[in-house]
């Protein structure tokens, strides 16, 4: 361990280019771990080091960095453009107070899991991070509708917004973001278990632009949101409704005839129980299949828990060109032949697929493109659904549409 002396002459010796050089090379979790031994302060320490060359951080699982060091970050890299502040559980209002005096710049900012966060942090983001494009406050359960009020009146501007497992929100917030925001392209409510339709006709009539919507577990919605979506959103490519059980044939079919670039879908458990409404079948599969979208850009349908589709759904399928992965979950009805020709008509001879113990003609995988016979078929560790924090896609060129943020 260095005396403080020496450490004092190693800040003087190093130009700050070289420790910005140094630091790059060092995960979240090595970061973390120098934070945890170091008697110095670490993030004041790169901070002071590296100031404006700074534009770029990822401090995501520092659970031991709080509101003062991050406003000493603030004051110093100004031109931070990207911050991952994700399970940073010590932080509070505070530091979004720091980041909105000091950080005019920043971009993208994520607060996944940072519980303490409030209306007021949302309320300060809004006066002074006028360029927000990416904020992720999934799991910031003290969250409201006045939080996204003052929010969206500053930040017009937004592109990716994750309000995942907010379980105070209201149709109400969903109403000031389809106000004030027509350049979202992606939106995550997975969990908001308060969200019904209204709601969320109000983003599809505002938000023309969306291509990425994650509504699983907002069990309340029906197949008005379908046809909102049709209606209005037609660059819609990832639709995500797991565990939406009011969703029926008629939304999908609507869904399919106007939303030609979808290319990934998730129904699980999009089953009807209780209730006299019509179900998810062979014949909503039908209008998916023979739809636009579905020839050349459908590459992902999740169907898991959908126990009223039989063989005739794959045999539906087989037109979708682009199609790399279904997912077919307990779809008790779907058997080992009907799979079977699917791959055959796919061009694809690899090894049987494996089924579930206790399931002797049920499938319990789906199908894949990839040649691993057991990731293939999905039966490995269930997935989550959703999605996880990831960088905003780029423009990949003039005639090539802009990939939506996956969350």
């Amino acid at each position: 361990m260095f005396s403080n002396n020496d450490e004092a002459v190693i800040n003087k010796k190093l130009p700050k280019e070289l420790l910005l050089r140094i630091f790059s090379f060092l995960d979240v979790v090595t970061l973390c771990r120098c934070a945890q031994v170091s008697r110095g302060r670490v993030v004041e320490n790169i901070s002071k080091r590296c100031g404006g060359f700074l534009r770029k951080l990822s401090l995501r699982g520092c659970q031991g960095v709080g509101d003062n060091a991050l406003r000493t970050f603030a004051q110093n890299c100004r031109n931070i453009e990207v911050l991952n502040l994700n399970g940073c559980t010590k932080i509070t209002d505070a530091t979004c107070t720091s980041l909105s005096k000091f950080c005019s710049k920043l971009r993208h900012l994520d607060l996944a899991s940072c519980t303490s966060i409030t209306n007021l942090s949302l309320k300060a983001l809004s006066e002074g991070c006028p360029l927000l494009e990416q904020l992720i406050i999934s799991w910031c359960d003290q969250v409201t509708k006045d939080g996204i009020q003052a929010l969206v009146r500053g930040c017009g501007g937004l592109k990716a917004l994750s309000l995942k497992g907010c379980t105070q929100l209201e149709d109400e917030a969903l109403k000031f973001i389809g106000a004030h925001c027509p350049e979202l392209v992606t939106l995550n409510l997975q969990t908001c278990l308060q969200i019904t339709d209204d709601g969320l006709i109000t983003i599809c009539r505002g938000c023309h632009k969306l291509q990425s919507l994650c509504a699983s577990g907002c069990s309340n919605i029906t197949d008005a949101i379908l046809n909102a979506l049709g209606q209005n959103c037609p660059r819609l490519r990832i639709l995500e409704v797991a565990r939406c059980s009011q969703l029926t044939d008629v939304g999908f079919t609507t869904l399919a005839r106007n939303c030609h670039e979808l290319e990934k879908m998730d129904l699980e458990e999009c089953v009807q129980s209780l209730s006299h409404c019509e179900l998810i079948t062979d014949d909503g599969i039908r209008h998916l299949g023979n739809g636009a979208c579905a020839h050349d850009r459908l590459e992902v349908i999740e169907l898991d828990n959908c126990p009223l589709i039989t063989d005739a759904s794959l045999e539906h399928l087989k037109s979708c060109h682009s199609l790399e992965r279904i997912e077919l979950y307990d779809c008790q009805q779907i058997t080992r032949a009907g799979i079977k020709r699917l791959r055959v008509d796919r061009g694809d001879p690899g090894p049987e697929p494996p089924f579930r113990p206790g399931l002797t003609d049920a499938a319990g995988g789906g199908w894949n493109r990839n040649r691993n016979p057991w990731k293939k078929w999905g039966l490995g560790e269930r997935r989550g659904t959703g999605f996880d924090p990831a960088a905003v896609a780029q423009e990949g060129g003039k005639n090539k549409p802009e990939n939506p943020t996956k969350f």
